[in-house]
């Protein structure tokens, strides 16, 4: 009856790793993969773009100029610089790109899921797909865009959102299937524990600078708020951008934070050095200050801080010092190519104005900060390293269970054996008594001078049978007489 049940049907969208669709399935999800981004983004830019035209006060909204404009913005967010009537637009807003790319590394990993990838060379087609898509997306963007008061470089816009892309797809694709070969094969576990190690404080150093933006935008509140406009259109576009550049505003307060600084046009902000000059009006920078403090240098306690915290988290990582330290360096190494990633994106041409360049001095932060990280953390880890033994492998885990049931095996026959020689010695004890008591006879009976166990007193029994034969002889009487 069994037999002649129907199975119930299984879900066949997601067959898990190692399963490998069918031809038809498998060229579906490479076009889901290639073009899903695309569609989303460019969705989400014109969104933006249609709430801002809504909500301004003099501007005429136009379905057609919105989707128009939203190639442009795709570029923006995919950093591309842009030529707005002429005059450069390098400094992109950093949040949308950071949408984007976690777009892409997240549908890197699910196609490669959905195609039963089990390695990195496997999920090769979905990196091209994506990156492809990508590159030649931005390369058709760049040139119907020619003519136009809003313009693009086509090699610049066919080869930075392909990077970004394949950045962000071998990101995904490493989640789901693992790195690839040529990198497993050269990552030793030491180095692995370092690159976490930097990211984690890579992390912390970006927290840092979070926070002490906040605290200024927060102390400076007053300025912040009279920079907006009573018009609801033009303080929500104020707002809005003041939203899309934060991530820029928090590279810069980790620059600040770190010791370079940064710099927008003629003004200077460093942690041992200032110059005032004017500043675009967004509420983003109410919270920049108006002369240097004396107090600034005491901030440099927090990259100490991370350094010390990346120098404590890898103190187990080897019995060697010099291990260690070579640990907090891959660290260190990490942080500083996060800063190169951070201030090279978060700065760029703002226009021919007084604004223009916004940057932050991308060699000296990345050098600053390794130092930051690896020379407390190298004095922590050196001074308060210890041992932590490494993780035995699931061979080895099998082969202490073996050898825990061989002891208990051995155990139950050493018990027996015990109990057995017990035994033995009791029963040679026992006999050790009896022999000890056949001995004291034996001297006994040598002592009453037997010649064997048994015998009767030496003399008695000779004398009454000799008596007896004598007496035998002589008649009764005559012993008298």
């Amino acid at each position: 009856m069994d037999l002649l049940t129907d199975a119930p049907e299984e879900p066949v969208s997601d067959p898990g790793p190692g399963v490998a669709p069918s031809r038809p399935a498998r060229v579906r999800v490479l076009l889901a993969a290639a073009f899903g981004p695309l569609v989303t983004g460019y969705t989400a830019v014109a969104t933006v773009l249609a709430l801002i035209s809504l909500t301004a006060g003099r501007a005429v909204f136009s379905d057609t100029g919105v989707l128009l404009a939203a190639g442009p913005g795709w570029l923006a967010a995919h950093q591309v610089r842009l030529d707005v009537v002429g005059h450069p637009l390098g400094m992109l807003p950093l949040l949308p790109t950071l949408g984007a790319v976690a777009l892409a590394a997240r549908t890197a990993a699910g196609a490669a899921r959905r195609l039963g990838c089990r390695s990195f060379r496997e999920a090769l087609p979905v990196l091209v797909a994506i990156t492809g898509a990508h590159a030649v997306f931005g390369l058709v963007v760049a040139l119907g865009a020619q003519g136009s008061s809003v313009t693009a470089n086509p090699v610049t816009a066919f080869v930075v959102p392909g990077l970004l892309a394949a950045a962000a797809s071998c990101a995904g694709v490493a989640r789901s299937c693992g790195p690839p070969d040529v990198v497993a094969e050269r990552l030793d576990p030491l180095a692995l524990r370092g690159l976490r190690t930097g990211a984690l404080g890579l992390a912390v150093l970006v927290a840092c600078g979070a926070v002490v933006f906040t605290v200024a935008t927060a102390v400076s509140w007053k300025t912040v708020a009279d920079v907006y406009e009573p018009g609801f259109g033009t303080s929500f576009g104020l707002f809005l951008l003041s939203v899309l550049y934060l991530p820029n505003a928090v590279a810069a307060a980790l620059s600040f934070v770190t010791g370079p600084g940064f710099s927008i046009g003629a003004l200077d902000v460093g942690m041992f050095g200032y110059r005032g000059a004017a500043v675009p009006g967004v509420p983003l920078l109410g919270g920049l200050p108006e002369h240097h403090a004396a107090w600034w240098p005491a901030l440099l306690v927090l990259p100490a801080a991370t350094g010390a915290l990346a120098g404590w988290t890898l103190r187990k990582a080897d019995a060697d010092p010099g291990q260690r330290i070579r640990a907090v360096a891959v660290a260190g190494a990490v942080v500083a190519l996060g800063c190169v990633v951070l201030g090279t994106l978060s700065g760029g041409r703002l226009g021919d104005g007084p604004f223009d360049p916004v940057s932050v001095p991308v060699g000296v932060a990345s050098v600053v900060a390794f130092c930051w990280i690896v020379i407390p953390g190298s004095f922590v880890a050196f001074f308060a390293g210890e041992h932590e033994p490494p993780a035995p492998p699931p061979e080895a885990l099998e082969d202490n269970e073996a050898f825990q049931d061989a002891d208990e095996f051995d155990a139950e026959e050493a018990s027996e054996a015990v109990e057995e020689l017990e035994a033995a010695q009791a029963s040679e004890e026992d006999e050790g008594i009896s022999a000890e008591d056949a001995e004291f006879e034996a001297e006994a009976d040598a002592e009453l001078g037997l010649e064997e166990p048994g015998e009767g007193v030496p003399g008695t029994g000779d004398a009454v049978t000799g008596g007896t034969e004598t007496c035998g002889d002589v008649e009764p009487g005559e012993g008298d007489r």
